[in-house]
C-alpha cells in the first residue's frame, strides 16, 4: 500500500464505495463516512531520536575494537547520525522506525480529529460513524459518534478492522471496504433501524484528505 489514495482506489472505486454507503445507510438511522488519510504523522521527533541514539551508541564499538582516532571516531558518528536522517526521508524508511503501537496512536488520533473537525458530529441522533484508514500507516480505525457508542461498544468494530487490513494486505482494497461498509451498516440497522422523516445527513462520498 502506499501513501496516495489513487494507488489504492480508482475514482471508480471510490464511486462504488459510495454507493455503497448509500445502500447501507438505506436500511439504518446511522451515517457512514469512508475517509482516506495519506498519513497520520510525519514522525520527525521519531527519526531525530533514532539518529540521536545511533550517533551516541557507535564510538563505543570502534573504542572498543578498532584504533581509529577520535577524529574518525567522530566522523562515523556524524555519518551514521546523517545516513539515518537522510535514509528517513523515503517514508518507507521513516515509518520502520516508528513503533506499531505508535502508529496506531497517531492514525486514531487522526481519525478522532477528522471525525470532529469535519463535523460527522453534527447529525440529528448522532449517530455518525468515522471509517478512516490511513494509507502510510497501513492503520484503520472507527470513530463513532456518543449515540451510536450508548449501543454498540467499540470493541463491537474489531472483527470489522481486522478484515480490512486483511482484504488491504491482498490487494484487494475496494472489496475490503465496500465489506466493510456493509457490516457497519447491518450493525446500525440492527440497533438504528431506519425510520419515516430520515434524511441523509453526512456524504456518501469517499473524502481523500492527502
Amino acid at each position: 500500500m502506499t501513501g496516495r489514495a489513487a494507488d489504492l482506489l480508482t475514482r471508480e472505486g471510490q464511486e462504488r464505495v459510495a454507493r455503497a454507503v448509500a445502500q447501507a445507510e438505506a436500511g439504518t438511522a446511522g451515517e457512514i463516512v469512508v475517509m482516506l488519510g495519506t498519513r497520520a504523522g510525519r514522525y520527525r521527533s521519531v527519526v531525530l531520536t533514532a539518529a540521536l541514539v545511533a550517533g551516541l551508541i557507535v564510538p563505543w564499538p570502534l573504542l572498543a575494537l578498532t584504533e581509529w582516532s577520535t577524529g574518525l571516531i567522530l566522523l562515523a558518528q556524524a555519518g551514521v547520525a546523517a545516513l539515518i536522517l537522510a535514509a528517513s526521508e523515503a517514508e518507507p524508511l521513516r515509518l520502520a522506525l516508528v513503533p506499531r503501537r505508535l502508529r496506531r496512536a497517531r492514525v486514531r488520533e487522526a481519525a478522532q480529529f477528522a471525525f470532529w473537525s469535519r463535523g460527522l458530529s453534527r447529525t440529528r441522533g448522532r449517530t455518525g460513524v468515522l471509517l478512516f484508514l490511513a494509507l502510510a500507516e497501513r492503520h484503520a480505525e472507527i470513530v463513532a459518534d456518543e449515540g451510536i457508542l450508548a449501543r454498540i461498544a467499540p470493541d463491537a468494530w474489531r472483527d470489522v478492522l481486522r478484515d480490512l487490513m486483511a482484504a488491504l494486505a491482498r490487494g484487494e482494497a475496494e472489496a475490503g471496504l465496500i465489506r466493510a461498509v456493509e457490516r457497519i451498516g447491518a450493525a446500525l440497522a440492527a440497533e438504528f433501524p431506519a425510520a419515516p422523516g430520515d434524511t441523509d445527513e453526512l456524504p456518501n462520498r469517499v473524502i481523500v484528505a492527502e
